[in-house]
């Protein structure tokens, strides 16, 4: 075997016979077991032997300014002949390249097959531009992942590469050396499929420039039981790549429900980012409860139903989820110019300590929401169980709640204010519904006086469930 100071020593010479020179590193990344070790030649000479999968070799010298041929052979191969692939380049004169090796090598056994191919970066960097930064290259390398962004969830909160495909590199990110905490997501930014902690600080990286690529399978079995998707940095002085410490996903959960009575937003789409993620989301309904990527600003539009993207939307606002967090999201509101009174602007109603089943078993936690444009302050006051008064003072656009509740049959009486002037009474049957366990949104919806609204639905109480059941509460 022929150490890598063989490598540096014969470009070295080369550069010096042309005198142009570039500087050049080499990372394998190719997964194909076929591929595990391989010889790189150049020309007719042997540089990389037993070249390793998920190594890099340092930045050095080499020739600038005349074709080079670059064969790659197996780890036992004695010459040229037969190689698995042969490329060809002129590198410019005092140009940084980064080069690495990605596909599939072998006819079956991996799908996607995408082919083995060198991927080329012509503006490398073997320091970090400003000494108090590390500056990051990073590539896509990864066969079988889709179309990505790269977002970080902890010191920044903010997507860092937005819609990067296979075979991309992008960057440099010129960072401050920190530690960091990132989410590989979906093209649409909204679908979480892994999560990872970039220690930048804790590595004393100040001032140095890495390369991290994507590297591995996403899904092994259908790639010959392969190495498994990861995140793996080269340091410009090469050798075995870093593995990113992989982190347990950070998401919220939500559940959304549309309680708008205007007619205007009688159905919609809701969207997140570029994902349609309701379609045809109606008056009264209200999702199961959801993962969300947490950790950076995601856009919420509203637009009307059968739309094909979220450009002209009726409503638009960004949102940070927090990491794990529960979220109730009600929309609620006039969207309408006229027709209302009182017009309460539509918006989205967060409580952020949510919860997808009761505290205590035996009981049904109930969290309220006022939701009705055109009703008082009121209060809520249980008549048949002698709770007496379980809601005080509650105002348009108030949460109260969970009321930790033994699950039993209820009566409750919307009142005034005062606590003496009953609006409308219900039953709340969470007995006879066999609702225990269960963690409940009671909303008030619709409108006192009709008539002065459009002619929109009548006030009445109704119940989300986490399975987004919703019923009304019978009076």
């Amino acid at each position: 075997m022929r150490p890598l100071n063989t490598f540096l020593i014969l470009l070295l010479f080369g550069a010096t016979l042309s005198a142009q020179t570039a500087r050049v590193q080499v990372i394998h990344n190719s997964a194909d077991a076929a591929a595990d070790t391989v010889d790189v030649w150049l020309n007719n000479t042997l540089l990389l032997d037993n070249f390793a999968f998920r190594n890099a070799s340092p930045f050095v010298a080499a020739p600038a300014g005349v074709p080079i041929e670059i064969r790659i052979k197996d780890k036992a191969s004695n010459d040229t002949t037969n190689p698995i692939a042969l490329f060809t380049f002129t590198l410019a004169a005092n140009e940084t390249y980064v080069v690495v090796a990605d596909g599939i090598v072998s006819p079956t056994g991996y799908n996607p097959a995408t082919p083995f191919d060198l991927k080329v970066y012509g503006m490398g960097r073997e320091t970090a531009f400003n000494a108090s930064n590390t500056d990051v290259l990073v590539h896509h390398g990864s066969t079988d992942a889709p179309v990505v962004d790269v977002v970080e969830v902890g010191a920044v909160g903010a997507t860092l590469i937005d819609d990067m495909a296979y075979g991309e590199f992008r960057g440099y990110l010129e960072l401050p050396t920190a530690d960091y905490r990132i989410q590989i997501r979906d093209a649409s930014g909204t679908v979480a499929v892994a999560e990872y902690l970039a220690p930048l600080a804790t590595l004393n990286a100040q001032g140095a420039a890495l390369v991290v690529v994507a590297s591995g399978f996403l899904n092994p079995t259908n790639n010959s039981n392969g190495p498994a998707f990861g995140l793996y940095a080269a340091l410009p002085t090469g050798g075995e790549m870093l593995e990113l410490p992989g982190a347990t996903l950070s998401v919220a959960r939500a559940q959304i429900i549309h309680n708008s009575a205007d007619a205007a937003a009688a159905e919609v789409d809701v969207w997140l980012n570029e994902v349609k993620l309701v379609p045809g989301f109606k008056f009264r309904e209200a999702t199961p409860f959801v993962d969300l990527p947490a950790g950076a600003p995601l856009d919420v539009a509203l637009t009307g139903p059968n739309s094909t993207d979220p450009s002209g939307a009726a409503f638009a606002v960004a949102l940070t989820p927090e990491a794990g967090k529960t979220y109730i999201i009600v929309a609620n509101g006039i969207l309408s110019g006229t027709g209302y009174n009182p017009s309460q602007p539509f918006n989205l109603y967060l409580y952020d300590m949510g919860r997808e089943s009761a505290e205590n078993p035996g009981n049904t936690d109930v969290l309220v929401f006022h939701g009705a444009t055109d009703a008082p302050v009121v209060d809520v006051v249980e008549t048949a169980a002698g709770a007496g008064t379980i809601v005080d003072d509650l105002a348009y656009g108030d949460f109260r709640g969970y009321l930790e509740l033994a699950t039993a049959d209820y009566a409750l009486d919307i009142r005034d204010e005062t606590g003496t002037v009953t609006v409308a009474s219900y039953l709340a049957p969470l007995s006879t519904l066999n609702l225990d366990n269960e963690a409940l949104v009671v909303l008030a919806s619709g409108f006192l006086d009709p008539s002065q609204n459009s002619n929109g639905p009548d006030f009445g109480l109704y119940v989300a469930r986490g399975l987004a059941i919703a019923a009304e509460l019978h009076r």
